[in-house]
């Protein structure tokens, strides 16, 4: 059994001013996200992306993550409460992102960005798909200093305690995310992304990896506490996933059979 190191969230205080990890990780998300844009431009230069259209392409996401992340959270999560309390719902400082929103407010921002510099919707998408994962990696990790969302009771050897949460032995579940929707994720898109592939389909891989990675991890999550479990037995966080699943499965053959 471990335990978990209780790290300081804030990394860095000058004078009143105090840096978090989980900005930390924002930031590391966003700087991984401009790199790796350029490096794919690079080796599929045949795509025409320039360095300011990237750099473009990260204020349009930056946007459509914290509006749908914090949009899809009041919605998905907690909407009774911030009908009451409606106010509330600009405090992001107080915690609160749906990754589902969050995802969702991307591809509204994608579509926006396409618009603007007339290129098709999907192949915006295609492109920034293998941006993506180490960014939630980043996240996920940022999650873990935190010692948040943490996992379930369970007694595999590698159980984790989270004493600021309880004394209980838990999944480490953030860092099962980090490596799958993370890691195993960007791993599967960067190659898959290398050579030239139906329009759509590269966004496909990306749906169907990413509900599929989150749907297991969500196993060794623990649900929220004012949620539960819900029908089936499963998670918000599975039954959000289904859908990006099922999508990218439609996708996934909308795109071979256009090939064809």
């Amino acid at each position: 059994m471990f335990v978990h190191p209780q790290f300081d969230p804030i990394a860095l205080s000058i004078g009143p001013l105090s840096i978090r990890w989980y900005g930390l990780m924002y930031l590391v998300a966003f700087i991984l996200f401009v790199v790796l844009g350029r490096a794919h431009a690079r080796r599929r230069p045949e795509l025409g992306w320039t360095p300011q259209q990237i750099d473009d392409l990260l204020f349009y996401g930056v946007l459509g993550v914290i509006l749908g992340g914090r949009l899809g959270y009041v919605l998905f999560y907690k909407p009774a409460y911030y009908l009451a309390h409606p106010a509330e719902i600009l405090a992001v400082w107080q915690g609160g992102m749906a990754f589902h929103g969050g995802f969702l407010g991307v591809l509204v921002a994608m579509w926006l960005f396409g618009r603007r510099t007339q290129r098709p919707w999907l192949a915006v998408t295609d492109f920034i798909a293998p941006l993506v994962p180490l960014g939630l990696a980043a996240g996920r990790m940022g999650n873990f200093i935190n010692g948040e969302l943490v996992g379930r009771v369970t007694d595999v050897p590698w159980a984790m305690v989270f004493p600021q949460v309880d004394g209980l032995a838990r999944h480490p579940s953030q860092l099962y995310q980090f490596a799958l929707e993370g890691l195993s994720l960007f791993f599967i898109l960067w190659w898959f992304s290398a050579k030239p592939r139906p329009r759509g389909l590269v966004s496909a891989v990306f749906l169907i990896g990413y509900g599929a990675f989150r749907f297991i991890a969500e196993f060794g999550r623990e649900p929220d506490d004012f949620l539960g479990l819900l029908t089936f037995g499963m998670s918000m966080g599975q039954w959000l996933s289904l859908p990006m699943i099922a999508a990218g499965l439609l996708m996934a053959a909308w795109a071979a059979k256009r090939q064809a």
